[in-house]
């Protein structure tokens, strides 16, 4: 049964809709982790400059801009408006801008104008493009006595001083709270076979010319870096065939009979089992148990001199309730021949191959041929 909403019910929805964050992928204990990042990094930042440079009244020990980077450091730190450059460059060069702007222009309303958009210039031109860098510039104008008797020093100190102390304590912030900052776009897919083709997971769907032509046709910016953009659609893609297609799980389709080698077995020994069975993939189990690692003739071929421990490769593992449809990406790398399906505490359940999920892909679209309705009978 439907529910009916009055045009006020629907009004106040969308009054409300305005006041909803619209920042993708804020909860609320991301929120909470920026708060306390900002409250030490601007704290430590003032603290760190008295202690240095003394508290006399002659230049500000740090500069309002700095609250506004704070925000996007900690808050939003995978921005590509956020990382290190952007933040002392940004600060750094529109300062510059600004003082330029003051020495040479004796109008201050031309002067303020002309310093804003030399720093948006200065920072597009340099890639390191900082909201807060507009208010650097306007803080060199404006800034007042102190601020004019530093002249060119300005930039350097207190600005770039203290975007220094900002971003590093801001790096050490986030190591801590296990962020990932700088960030890092994920490597894009590479074709490991060394030929021409692309590589497998992107000869099917959208492609990065589809990304950016669909980019031109919005005419808009957005604050995310491409690399991401790319890797977040295809996230969207496929979640889409699962909910799309049916979710059957690792732990339905899983071999459940693993041929396993101890870390305190031999090199032989893996060759021995990987060639009698006819696998590519050697799960390696440490004395408990549990999931260490995985072989390969490939991994024995380039490293067959030393221990199953310094050979073996870090392990591609999915949990048994997890969609089978998702091990996708991983397994059409180049480089994954399996993924080790195990439990909470790392015991194999089973493992999936690439045999194993070609299969179960290509039952799924039967499965959809079937239910398709006949265009000739209807």
């Amino acid at each position: 049964m439907s529910k009916t909403v009055s045009p006020e019910q629907a009004g106040k929805a969308s009054g409300f809709r305005l006041f909803r964050p619209i920042l993708a992928g804020a909860t609320l204990r991301e929120r909470l982790i920026a708060c306390l990042g900002a409250l030490v990094g601007i704290t430590l930042t003032g603290l760190i400059c008295g202690l240095v440079f003394g508290q006399g009244p002659h230049i500000p020990l740090i500069v309002a801009p700095m609250g506004a980077s704070a925000v996007l450091l900690f808050a939003v730190p995978a921005s590509p408006l956020a990382q290190p450059w952007s933040i002392i460059g940004g600060n750094t060069i529109s300062a510059f801008m600004g003082v330029l702007a003051a020495h040479f222009i004796p109008n201050p309303v031309v002067a303020i104008g002309v310093g804003v958009s030399l720093a948006i210039a200065a920072m597009s031109l340099t890639r390191c493009l900082h909201p807060p860098g507009g208010a650097a510039a306007l803080t060199a104008l404006i800034g007042g006595p102190a601020v004019t008797s530093a002249g060119f020093l300005f930039p350097l100190f207190p600005v770039c001083v203290n975007s220094v102390i900002l971003v590093a304590l801001g790096v050490a912030f986030h190591r801590l709270s296990r962020r990932n900052y700088p960030h890092v776009p994920v490597p894009a897919p590479v074709n490991t076979h060394g030929t021409g083709d692309l590589p497998a997971p992107l000869r099917v769907g959208f492609r990065p010319e589809d990304v950016d032509a669909a980019l031109g046709e919005l005419h808009e910016t957005l604050d995310i870096d491409r690399a991401d953009l790319d890797r977040l659609l295809r996230q969207v893609e496929l979640h889409a065939l699962v909910r799309s297609q049916g979710e059957p799980t690792c732990g339905a389709v899983m071999s459940r009979d693993v041929v396993t080698i101890g870390l305190d077995g031999s090199i032989a020994r893996a060759r021995d089992l990987l060639i009698a069975h006819n696998i590519r993939t050697l799960p390696v189990v440490d004395g408990g148990g549990r999931l260490a690692g995985t072989l390969g003739l490939r991994e024995l071929t380039l490293h067959g001199d030393g221990g199953i421990a310094q050979v073996m490769s870090e392990a591609q593992t999915a949990g048994p309730d997890e969609p089978v449809v998702a091990l996708a990406a991983s397994l059409s790398d180049g480089r994954t021949h399996a993924v080790v399906v195990v439990d909470a505490e790392r015991r194999i359940l089973g493992i999936i191959t690439q045999t194993d999920l070609l299969a179960t892909l290509t039952r799924l679209l039967s499965a959809k041929a079937l239910a398709r309705p006949d265009p000739v009978a209807a």
